[in-house]
């Protein structure tokens, strides 16, 4: 019975030390993730006028042949309007050692989306949906990686501004 306590005061207090978060999912890729596969999230934020900050996030491990990645993320607002940026990361220093936090081989990445210089405002009701999809291509090819191995999660957030 004790250990039953301890383990649930254990989950709510590592879930109340999050209260900067307003969205958060993951889409988990099995082996590899496809260049044709489209991760989407879907949410309809209830605050119109307040600043937030978006978040990519992705889950690593040793499979993870690159020091960067490239990703294609797309915005799809309510009234039909749609966003595209091409972004580039850095996912390892010089070294080969990984970026992002982890105790073990699996590293998890935040990486900015918006929000960085300027707040991203929802300032639209709805549905918006985020869409993701890799970009990653070998040296001196032409033709994009289609099995990207070493990407475990895909996952989207969106967190109020700090206090």
């Amino acid at each position: 019975m004790l250990k039953k306590i301890s383990v649930l005061l254990l989950i709510i207090v590592v879930c109340s030390c999050d209260s900067n978060r307003i969205f958060d999912e993951y889409y988990s890729v099995d082996d590899a993730w496809h260049k044709d596969s489209i991760v989407s999230f879907n949410f309809s934020p209830k605050d119109t006028i307040s600043g937030r900050n978006l978040f990519v996030t992705l889950r690593n491990n040793s499979d993870y042949r690159f020091s960067n990645i490239f990703l294609i993320v797309e915005l799809n607002y309510p009234n039909g309007k749609t966003t595209t940026d091409t972004l580039q990361y850095k996912m390892a220093e010089p070294n080969g050692k990984f970026l992002g936090t982890g105790f073990s081989d699996v590293k998890e990445n935040k990486l900015w989306f918006k929000g960085h210089k300027t707040p991203f405002v929802f300032n639209e009701s709805g549905s918006y949906t985020v869409s993701l999809k890799h970009a990653m291509r070998e040296n001196a090819e032409v033709n994009g990686v289609t099995e990207l191995k070493g990407i475990t999660d895909v996952g989207f957030r969106i967190e109020t501004l700090d206090k």
